[in-house]
């Protein structure tokens, strides 16, 4: 059978289901901070800049948990309990992921040796923060990072919520 006859499959490949699930995770913590933030907003400017991330995000949102029904499950009852405070904690998270990467490429791209080491240093006490970050949201059932099925359903869980939070 050739490639142009083979079928496509009717879900997503688990490799393209956990980008997916970064991209909703990331963007439904970001509506959630700029919802949180726009009452606080005072430029014209910036508030306008703000409501055109926030429909941005939305939209993007919305149309990526699409996608969750096509994602790869095993039959699993159980349910993800809805933490509103998980928000801060994958905020957390995802702040401290940057950050790893972040200074993975200012490793790679410094010439001088003692800045170096200054990174060096730096990127494991951000090893660390990462760490204690994830065991917290793992060990608090807020990050089912080996249960695909948990970790998507609170995906869709958090981006509802995110969703539906009003801005002021």
């Amino acid at each position: 059978m050739t490639d142009s006859n083979r079928q496509q499959p009717k879900h997503l490949a688990w490799h393209e289901t956990l980008e997916l699930h970064e991209l909703v995770a990331l963007q439904s913590t970001g509506l959630f901070k700029l919802k949180r933030a726009l009452g606080q907003i005072k430029d014209a400017q910036l508030r306008n800049l703000y409501n055109e991330n926030i429909r941005d995000l939305d939209a993007n949102i919305r149309e990526l948990l699409k996608f969750y029904s096509l994602a790869p499950r095993e039959d699993d009852d159980e349910r993800q309990p809805a933490v509103e405070d998980g928000f801060y904690g994958a905020d957390l998270l995802a702040f401290t992921k940057s950050l790893l990467r972040a200074y993975a490429i200012a490793i790679g791209e410094a010439a001088t040796p003692a800045l170096r080491e200054v990174f060096v240093r730096q990127l494991q006490k951000v090893i660390r923060a990462h760490e204690r970050a994830f065991n917290y949201l793992y060990q608090n059932g807020l990050y089912p990072a080996y249960d695909l099925h948990k970790l998507l359903e609170g995906d869709v869980i958090k981006a509802r919520a995110a969703l539906n939070l009003r801005t002021t």
